[in-house]
């Protein structure tokens, strides 16, 4: 039980405790961060004598293991290889996957072999150390490296944090939380009347609209409630380059490596992928702390030539970018800007240098343009390269890694004799008979291939069309991920999805604005928003499968953090867990190669048949693969490679790394690195790693930081969002399915888990829309109708869920700053691709997990004409187009149909017609974006003047039939006398 104004201890989460004065134990005076006596004391005998969060150095009158490291002296080496080798803070890391070291050999007494082997390594290191033990005190101070020395001054922002939360006023989150409680107390009344009330002449209608409505309201949970503790972030990237860029100093920013990822030149143009490429190269950000790794997983001699293209083009883009500041750095998007390119400039040579740089750039795009007409036709020996031998990828599907490296420290420099970012092209060797796994695997291999060339120790991955738009974007990221307190324990920082080329009105609801602005931001209050794919930074670490380095291995009753919201101790009531059997045993399993990767840290000190039966015995080579290279670098947290080593051996082993058989057996896909299973690997890596615990952050700077391109065309973005809801569904059926996967540590916050579920379960709601949309077409051709005649408390029941509904969406609006269109066109396509996309990939993943066939949906396209927007007009056939199609014809002559019938009974029938029909009119307006893309182009008759006029034209054709003001009144029982009299 913890006494209330004591804290918790940062590192292992237990009380902070009294020192001998009685008073809270304090290790750090200057910015009292929270570590308890017992790893305060572990961390000076390990040699970590300066505070976690702020880096000033511990006064010696805390200390106690002074004298005893005076009189061992056996420590000292150790301590000074570690600060060489990491920064302040090192912790033990933990492997969450207890597979990973399952499979260590044991001795005749059931020790496992490699822990002997550790302990008698400890003792070499022990004697070691006390050989240089007799030298003299002032040489000991001599070897102190520089840098060593300049940590103990500190700047005066030195303690400032380099980011911050803004919540939002009490004013704008209290009335949305009041209204979300009383949306669901309405919901529960609503919910009473309707299943008390059933209508009984329309029973099978009434059930199924009954069942259709629970869903609906069960996903609106799953959707809501996540969003109940949104947050802001700002950084500060000032304070970022005051406490790491000091004047006359290296930088000591952490690495990034970049990866691309490209798979068909032909449907994913070089040109783009060039500018994704110029305007990594061109941020701003130290030149030897930045590389950029292209993956080629279609091996086509067409991406290989653009890049060394653009390589070329790249030594004068770059230092233009960086003299004049220019945004955004991809020279596409920035000559095509429609703005006054001269505001804010000063330099009088700016003019002159960027017509010569645009001239530079035209001429640029015919050569690869020239690139892409020679590759549109393959020849029947296949491509070869200028030095006449064969493509090594004539065969997409069958050949050998690749690996060029087209800029760096050994490459080309820029113009103006600065070294440039290093440029890698990477593309895997595949061979018949092994699984590649698309995407997911190309990312997978770019990991080892980095880690072994540069292995920085953070990694930001993008689609081949998303350019870098902000150059500080890296800055941006940093400021989270470099942050004692906060990055920690952070796995990666996603950035908002932002694109260009879309229409005004934003028909399809590309932009999915609600989604990235209000409930990303919901997320980020809990445990962190979902990573989606591109324009994410990774902590490298998170990749491997280790837990977060302040995470214990079990929850403890101590936790300060609520499993429920992450926010507080005090919603939720924390309980001790038990830990059975096989929990224990896993914490044994963690604490044996926790000491393994201890010594692993010392690995320098071991020739090389040491290190390898090190590695070997600790069982990494079957969690990593058969890579010693790769995985000492794995065990480096603060990234980097040795200076000694060999360039063309680091390549050698690179290619080594990519090879097709290197995963096999091995946890890649499915415990570390981009995990396999679904075609949206990037839901599922980011739930696995939430569910280790880590934390990740939402990072929305004022200027975009990445911008790319999305389908504008109906039956292209109809396929995107099958391609997603695909993902969702092959999820749903695997093992890591949010609704029983990752439990066991209860590291995943409930409201997180809420979010994961929703991710995986929103396909299904296309069952009840289909459903729901087609009730009001038969209520309207049967006469029938799902709800009774209403009682003024069922009115009263209505008009509260529906003004609940408009109050929720308009107090969101308010604190998430979208636009009452952004929600009005995501609502709109959530039906269009609801009825249509959802529903086929529902049956697709089916068919594809069960009784595996898969099915593909292909399209045909006409040409559209050329201007402005061409491909939104494009009519291209799709199976996917027919159930909203479908819908919109049965609805339509639904409302023909009833105001026929209501003009035959008439003025009763009246009244019950306008429910029908405003149910209806519900349906036509969600799929008014839909039926304007079948439409065709603005310039022609507006598709809402068609629609109304077959609506308007149907209707009073029926009242004129109905009146007949010329025709003569003929007497009805005359009539029928004269009809009886007729012989037949």
């Amino acid at each position: 039980m913890m006494q209330s104004g004591i804290p918790p201890c940062n590192t292992c989460g237990e009380q902070v405790g009294l020192d001998a004065n009685g008073e809270v134990f304090v290790a750090c005076q200057e910015c009292n961060f929270p570590v308890c006596k017992t790893c305060f004391d572990l961390d000076i005998k390990e040699g970590r004598k300066a505070c976690l969060r702020c880096g000033t150095p511990y006064d010696d009158e805390n200390s106690l293991a002074d004298d005893e490291t005076k009189v061992s002296g056996t420590r000292s080496t150790m301590a000074a290889h570690l600060d060489n080798s990491q920064e302040i803070g090192i912790h033990a890391r933990h492997v969450s996957n207890v597979s990973a070291v399952d499979s260590e050999l044991n001795d005749e007494y059931g020790n496992p072999i490699w822990k002997n082997r550790v302990e008698s390594w400890k003792d070499k290191k022990d004697k070691k150390s006390k050989k240089k033990k007799g030298a003299p005190k002032e040489e000991k101070v001599a070897q102190i490296p520089p840098e060593q020395q300049m940590t103990e001054n500190h700047s005066p922002n030195a303690a400032e944090p380099l980011s911050t939360i803004i919540p939002l006023p009490p004013n704008k989150i209290t009335p949305y939380r009041v209204v979300i409680i009383m949306r669901l107390i309405i919901l529960a009344l609503f919910f009473h009347y309707r299943v008390t009330n059933p209508v009984d002449s329309a029973y099978g209608l009434w059930l199924t609209s009954i069942i259709c409505e629970i869903w609906f309201a069960f996903s609106w949970v799953l959707d809501q409630f996540p969003k109940w503790y949104p947050v802001n972030r700002t950084t500060f990237t000032d304070r970022l380059s005051a406490r790491y860029e000091r004047e006359g100093e290296p930088s000591e920013l952490a690495a990034v490596d970049f990866f691309v990822s490209t798979v068909d030149p032909l449907k994913e143009p070089p040109l783009i992928t060039a500018n994704t490429v110029l305007s990594i190269l061109a941020v701003d950000y130290p030149v030897d702390k930045v590389s950029c790794y292209v993956s080629d997983d279609g091996a086509a001699m067409l991406t290989f030539e653009s890049l060394a293209e653009t390589s070329e083009f790249a030594r004068k883009w770059v230092p233009f970018c960086k003299n004049f500041s220019i945004e955004p750095r991809a020279p596409e998007f920035y000559f095509s800007q429609k703005i006054d390119y001269l505001k804010d400039k000063v330099q009088p040579s700016f003019v002159k240098e960027r017509r010569a740089m645009k001239r530079d750039y035209e001429e640029f795009k015919v050569r690869m343009n020239a690139l892409v007409a020679k590759a549109q036709k393959t020849p029947e020996e296949g491509w070869t390269m200028q030095d006449g031998t064969p493509w090594p990828g004539n065969n997409s599907r069958d050949h050998p890694g690749m690996i060029q490296v087209f800029l760096g420290h050994s490459g080309a420099y820029d113009i103006e004799g600065n070294e440039l970012p290093r440029l890698v092209y990477v593309s895997r060797e595949k061979r018949p008979g092994y699984p590649h796994h698309k995407k997911a695997g190309a990312e997978n291999a770019l990991v080892r291939v980095s880690a072994v060339l540069t292995n920085a120790p953070y990694i930001l991955n993008l689609d081949c069309d998303h350019y870098v738009n902000n150059s500080q974007a890296i800055r941006e990221a940093m400021c989270f991920l470099m942050d004692p307190q906060v990055g920690r324990d952070l796995c990666f920082v996603q950035f908002p999805q932002r694109f260009d080329g879309i229409d005004r009105s934003d028909r399809y609801a590309n932009r999915n604005t609600v989604f990235f602005d209000v409930n990303m931001k919901g997320l980020d209050g809990i445990q962190g928003p979902v990573y989606v794919g591109t324009g994410c930074c990774f902590n490298r670490q998170a990749l491997y499968g280790y837990g977060p380095p302040s995470m214990p291995s079990l929850p403890k009753a101590s936790s300060s953090s609520c499993s429920w919201c992450g926010c507080c101790s005090c919603c939720c009531p924390s309980k001790k867990p038990s830990k059975d059997l096989s929990e224990a045993y896993r914490d044994t399993k963690r604490e044996e190669l926790d000491a393994a990767i201890f010594n692993l840290r010392e690995i320098d000190n071991y020739d090389e048949y040491e290190r390898s039966m090190l590695i070997s015995q600790t069982s990494f080579e079957k969690t990593f693969g058969l890579s010693t290279v790769f995985i000492e670098s794995t065990l480096m947290e603060n990234g980097g490679v040795a200076e000694s080593s060999n360039p063309s051996t680091l390549i050698k082993e690179a290619i080594h790394v990519i090879s097709c058989g290197y995963e096999e057996k091995t946890a890649w896909g499915k415990e570390i690195g981009w995990i396999y299973g679904s075609i949206t690997e990037d839901i599922l890596t980011g739930f696995k790693m939430h569910c280790r615990g880590w934390r990740s952050i939402y990072c929305m700077p004022l200027r975009p930081a990445f911008k790319g391109s999305a389908p504008i065309n109906l039956s292209d973005r109809l396929h995107q969002v099958l391609r997603w809801a695909l993902g969702s569904v092959e999820i749903f059926l695997s093992r890591h399915c949010p609704l029983w996967y990752g439990f066991a540590g209860g590291r995943l916050k409930w409201l997180q888990r809420l979010a994961y579920i929703n991710t995986i379960v929103y396909p299904f709601t296309s069952l009840p829309l289909v459903a729901y949309c087609t009730i009001p077409a038969i209520c309207l051709l049967t006469g029938k109708f799902i709800i009774p005649t209403l009682s003024n408390l069922a009115s009263a029941l209505f008009l509260g869920l529906f003004m609940s509904i408009i109050v929720t969406s308009v107090l969101e609006l308010r604190w998430s700053g979208v636009s009452i269109e952004d929600i009005w066109r995501n609502e709109q396509f959530w039906v269009i691709g609801g009825v249509s996309a959802h529903l086929f990939a529902v049956f697709q993943g089916f068919l594809k997990m069960l009784a595996g066939i898969d099915t593909n949906f292909t399209v045909t396209s006409k040409q559209a004409e050329d201007s402005d927007f061409g491909e939104l007009y494009m009519i291209k056939w799709t199976t996917l187009l027919i159930p909203p199609t479908t819908l919109l014809i049965v609805n339509m002559v639904g409302i023909v149909a009833g105001f026929s019938d209501a003009l035959n009974k008439g003025y009763e029938a009246w009244g019950p017609l306008f429910g029908k029909v405003f149910f209806a009119f519900w349906v036509i307006l969600h799929l008014y974006p839909f039926l304007k893309g079948l439409m065709g182009r603005q310039n022609r008759t507006p598709t809402i003047v068609v629609l109304w006029s077959v609506l308007l034209a149907s209707v009073f054709s029926l009242i004129w039939v109905k009146i007949n003001p010329f025709v003569s009144k003929v007497d009805s029982s005359a009539l029928a006398q004269s009809c009886i009299s007729i012989d037949c």
